[in-house]
């Protein structure tokens, strides 16, 4: 069912897998990376679309060819600041009243002293709290009656990584000079998800979930079942990149070894021919349970559309994504940006894809909706949050009574 673009923008929306450093606004890049010197491929928003962050690329290697620039301007406090504060403006014009904003802090920190996690997870939750608090007085709330906004934030170790990534983890890589880079790369990750909690449960910061996030082929998800564990055991929620660019195996070890509250991207779930473990003999079968788990479950995948067409050429058109898959088996899905400025969308534009092209009727969208309302790491307590979601489902009610949606 297709729905006219002011009614997908007017809806009350969450995007729960939102990378910071993947969604700056491109005018602001050019403006940071003026203010640090960093050397930018071109310095007019035009050369960058044309040159770096495109509408369409060859592969995942060249999508993420434009974040060396992102987070070489994001190592500043101000500009950390300034990012959060825009993300979250850009948000809530297009009616997205629940973000959360991921990134890996350790790719930040630098020998300064000044860029520490915690500096890095404060001005990111600055920027956010001050986007929030004008936006919760503005008339719009107070007024028109629209609900509020709110956010959390989610702290990403790399699955891989090398010494030139960041100053943070080259000074690793000295102090642990006899270990191997897998034992350095837990290592970072271990140390990550405990500063985590300490900054979470000392400071109030939104910090509400973990994810590992870099090359999956080679770097399971259960390569860090310390990492999940941990957080697990400290009421930290848990998502996880699993099956954007490998099979649904790695999906299963993300849930069964890291029990993953939620998986982002999930693309792999319905191709059983991209599964390779050797121990999985019927794949046909695997799928098939693995979806009728994930889906009684209710383990919600986060479906980024955009993101995937641009680092998976091979889908070719959109009515090939697995979104289809998805749906007919009555998966929990929410839509979901990815990166903002590398995939040049929004969430309004995922909602339009997906409703665009695929058989969506009004109350499964509402289901969608909920989904990420409901599935959220939202960081007050369980009653917070279905209070708020409550508020945002009645709204949308609102919305599609105005516009006069038919219901099926």
């Amino acid at each position: 069912m297709k729905y006219d673009i002011n009614f997908l923008k007017e809806i009350p929306k969450t995007d729960l897998h939102l990378h910071l450093d993947g969604s700056l606004r491109i005018n602001s890049l050019i403006e940071m990376s003026k203010k640090l010197k960093v050397a930018l491929p071109s310095s007019t928003e035009e050369g960058l679309k044309e040159l770096v962050f495109k509408d369409q690329y060859q592969n995942l290697g060249e999508y993420l060819h434009g974040f060396q620039y992102t987070c070489a301007a994001m190592r500043d406090l101000e500009n950390i600041e300034r990012a959060a504060y825009e993300l979250a403006i850009d948000n809530q014009e297009e009616g997205v009243n629940y973000i959360e904003v991921r990134f890996a802090p350790q790719l930040l920190i630098d020998n300064s002293g000044k860029l520490t996690f915690e500096s890095i997870m404060q001005a990111t939750a600055d920027g956010l709290e001050r986007a929030k608090k004008e936006y919760n007085n503005s008339s719009k709330v107070k007024v028109e009656g629209r609900p509020e906004f709110h956010y959390g934030i989610i702290c990403c170790a790399m699955r891989m990584f090398t010494k030139a990534f960041s100053p943070y983890y080259n000074n690793l890589f000295a102090v642990m000079n006899h270990s191997s880079s897998n034992e350095v790369i837990r290592a970072a990750a271990m140390d990550m998800v405990k500063a985590c909690v300490k900054l979470r449960d000392e400071s109030g910061i939104p910090i509400v979930g973990v994810d590992i996030a870099g090359q999956e082929a080679g770097f399971p998800a259960s390569n860090f079942k310390e990492m999940f564990a941990y957080a697990h055991k400290h009421f930290l929620s848990k998502t996880i990149h699993a099956g954007e660019a490998y099979g649904a195996e790695s999906i299963f070890d993300a849930i069964t070894e890291c029990h993953a509250n939620r998986i982002g991207h999930g693309y792999t779930l319905f191709a059983p021919e991209l599964i390779t473990h050797p121990e999985i003999k019927d794949k046909q079968e695997f799928v098939k349970r693995l979806a009728s788990f994930i889906a009684d479950q209710r383990i919600v995948i986060e479906v980024c559309l955009t993101s995937n067409l641009q680092t998976n050429p091979a889908i070719k058109d959109i009515k090939n994504h697995k979104l289809g898959d998805m749906l007919a088996n009555r998966i929990a899905t929410t839509f979901c940006t990815d990166n903002r400025l590398v995939s040049n969308t929004t969430v309004t534009k995922e909602f339009k894809l997906a409703t665009d092209n695929f058989d969506i009727p009004l109350a499964h969208l509402k289901d969608i909706i909920a989904y990420g309302f409901k599935k959220s790491f939202h960081h007050g307590t369980y009653l917070d949050k279905r209070k708020f979601a409550n508020e945002n489902l009645k709204y949308f009610d609102k919305i599609a009574s105005r516009y006069a949606i038919p219901t099926s």
